[in-house]
């Protein structure tokens, strides 16, 4: 077990752009998750937290850090980690994308930040993205401590995903490969796996559009080169499984902040889009040019504006 607040023994503390970002790991009912606490720029007494992480396959150094340092510029406390299976952070088997076992890690890490005392536990809002944005989606619905919601460019469906990606007469391979990766694991034999990316958006991968293999090639290469291109097949099934839009109407009477991008082929806009007026009041929905990966990049102060003004205005006092 991990104490919580504390430092692992040879851990430092990193200095971030004029703040002090410290390393920090909490335990997750068994599975150990690592990453970063920023604390808010000026604070003198507990105040609200943010509480992050990434999306399919991505880790915490992958454009993270620059989000949570706008938000702890902007008075908030910001808590990131890696999903499990990833990263920094523990958890069998490696590369493996559970989207229940992150939503429970989500919650881990919102009781974790409650402890910290530079935290109100009373103003935790939560952020994520792409996948993670799925998450927060549920969160929000599920997890009344949590006071503010951003999704940023969300799944909404696996189900429908699948089919916007995948060409029809592909899907049938597919459900037969996780069929056989099914009756392997039951022999006892690991589970496969498969890349996230491919640079040929027809061969076999995850994410199979070609900005996602742009973004993931480049970004792996320039700021997280621990960053693995492959999943277990199973997480695909898992994926597909996934139906995260549903739980939007649940989400009231917590603020909910939905982001989403014009041009976004790999978790189609449309469908972010439709599934928005499924949610009540409060909500705001705000589309910004550009694709799934400028939320990242060239989009960032957008992205990342629209998020701040939401959380401090709902989190701030």
């Amino acid at each position: 077990m991990v104490a919580c607040g504390r430092l692992r023994p040879g851990m430092m503390s990193s200095e971030v752009i004029g703040m002090t970002r410290r390393d920090i790991e909490f335990d997750a009912e068994g599975v150990i998750l690592r990453g970063w606490f920023y604390p808010a720029e000026g604070a003198s007494a507990p105040g609200p937290a943010v509480v992050m992480s990434h999306g399919y396959s991505a880790v915490k150094e992958m454009y993270l850090d620059r989000f949570a340092e706008a938000f702890a510029a902007a008075g908030l406390n910001v808590l990131v980690y890696d999903n499990r299976c990833f990263g920094a952070s523990d958890g069998e088997p490696r590369q493996e994308i559970d989207p229940w076992a992150q939503i429970r890690d989500y919650r881990h890490a919102i009781t974790y930040a409650s402890t910290l005392p530079e935290v109100d536990p009373a103003r935790i809002g939560i952020w994520g993205s792409s996948y993670s944005g799925a998450h927060v989606l549920v969160l929000g619905a599920i997890d009344r401590r949590v006071k503010a919601v951003v999704s940023q460019v969300p799944l909404i469906s696996g189900h429908a995903n699948l089919r916007a990606l995948v060409r029809a007469d592909f899907i049938a391979g597919f459900r037969a490969q996780f069929d056989a990766d099914r009756m392997a694991r039951f022999r006892g034999e690991p589970p496969a796996m498969v890349p996230v990316v491919d640079k040929d958006p027809l061969a076999p991968s995850a994410l199979p559009t070609p900005d996602s293999w742009e973004w993931f090639s480049e970004t792996g290469n320039t700021r997280a080169p621990t960053w693995r291109n492959e999943v277990t097949l199973r997480s695909v099934e898992m994926f597909t499984e996934y139906e995260p839009g549903i739980y939007l109407p649940y989400i009231s009477p917590t603020p909910l902040l939905m982001l989403v991008a014009t041009g976004d082929h790999l978790v189609p806009s449309e469908l972010a889009i439709a599934a928005f007026d499924t949610a009540h009041q409060p909500k705001e929905l705000v589309i910004v040019p550009g694709g799934h990966f400028d939320a990242y990049t060239k989009g960032f102060e957008a992205f990342s504006g629209h998020a701040r003004d939401w959380f401090t205005r709902y989190l701030a006092s």
